[in-house]
């Protein structure tokens, strides 16, 4: 990340700013009478703040919804430390936990390693396969899968899929134009991206083995339905993000951009969560269509793409009004699966 803002904060939040995140998530449920909240532990790595600290900033949270408000919450892990202990107290507390795997051992060592050198495939294989089986198999919200196009697609998905995931997520590597993603030619009009998840999708279409949610949101979007994630879509920003001192800033995806992208002034301290959506830098990713580069607005795949993720759409000079720097890949990828979509739609249409 261009940011290093994560140096100089604690490693863990104190149980004082815990309580004050809780009071600041109950207040906001009750000014906008919320029937669901949901709440990410992230990190970093989040199971390193330990079983009783976790325990304590859940249940804070739950006190604090006197409107009745659901608390939805989740736990996106590297999944090295989710042992037996994490996984009883995750069941008593209905935490679903999101597990990072990038595929076959090959895949996922490439970059997920320890500091050692060795890799880390089988530990979380392990990792997964005790959530997955038996009685924690309810608590399993899915993997996340970081693209690296060296790695053999179909070889990924298929690692992915012996797990049984309920979903996947395939990341596209952040960058953007005046840092590019691994592989990717500001200048070229190759798509290495699109190639590599158009055969996944293509064995993945019309089969129920899992969700993939990047193709769920694009064959929504097809369908006229708003997307519900912000890598694709106009749908607005939807999340703030707790600093572990008490900070309330953007998602920390535009930590990518540059040092200081995601910062606010806020503080749960002394600010409620309302206060961020009056920021000109959140107001701007809540204006759909008319945030985007004039490119943007010309391509007939803008209602789907809705110019990518934010974080992807910066340059050194103009700042985010552009494309993403994945834009030939979104859009190869998008219209292939239209036209897929669009064939099966044909034929079902002829079956009548």
């Amino acid at each position: 990340m261009a940011d290093q803002n994560w140096r100089n904060q604690p490693r863990r939040m104190s149980e004082a700013i815990a309580d004050k995140v809780a009071l600041r998530i109950g207040e906001h449920a009750m000014t906008h009478d919320l029937t669901e909240v949901d709440v990410i532990l992230h990190g970093g790595e989040p199971l390193l703040a330990g079983p009783e600290f976790i325990a304590y900033l859940v249940r804070a949270i739950r006190r604090q919804m006197d409107t009745g408000s659901r608390v939805n919450v989740s736990v996106q892990t590297n999944g090295m430390r989710l042992d037996d202990e994490f996984l009883k107290l995750f069941e008593k507390l209905g935490i679903r936990v999101g597990i990072s795997f990038d595929g076959y051992a090959e895949a996922h060592d490439r970059h997920r390693l320890f500091r050692d050198g060795r890799g880390s495939h089988d530990q979380v294989a392990e990792a997964i396969q005790r959530l997955s089986a038996g009685r924690y198999h309810s608590l399993f919200g899915g993997l996340l899968c970081t693209i690296d196009v060296r790695n053999d697609p179909l070889r990924v998905y298929e690692a992915l899929l012996a797990f049984d995931p309920p979903s996947v997520d395939f990341l596209l590597p952040h960058g953007n134009w005046s840092t590019l993603p691994p592989f990717r030619d500001a200048e070229s009009t190759t798509t290495p991206y699109a190639d590599w998840l158009i055969p996944i999708f293509d064995r993945w279409y019309g089969r129920a083995e899992t969700e993939i949610r990047l193709f769920t949101e694009i064959l929504r979007l097809l369908s006229g339905h708003g997307s519900r994630s912000e890598s694709i879509g106009l749908s607005p920003a939807l999340l703030a993000v707790v600093e572990t001192d008490g900070s309330i800033e953007q998602s920390d995806i535009l930590k990518s951009a540059y040092h200081g992208a995601a910062a606010t002034s806020l503080h749960v301290l002394r600010d409620p969560f309302d206060a961020a959506l009056r920021l000109p830098s959140l107001v701007a990713r809540q204006i759909g269509v008319e945030a985007l580069s004039p490119t943007c607005r010309a391509c007939d795949v803008v209602a789907v793409c809705g110019g990518g993720l934010y974080a992807h759409r910066y340059d050194d000079e103009s700042g985010f009004r552009n494309p993403s720097v994945y834009c030939a890949d979104l859009y190869a990828l998008i219209r292939h699966i239209h036209r897929v979509f669009a064939e099966d739609l044909i034929r079902m249409r002829g079956h009548r």
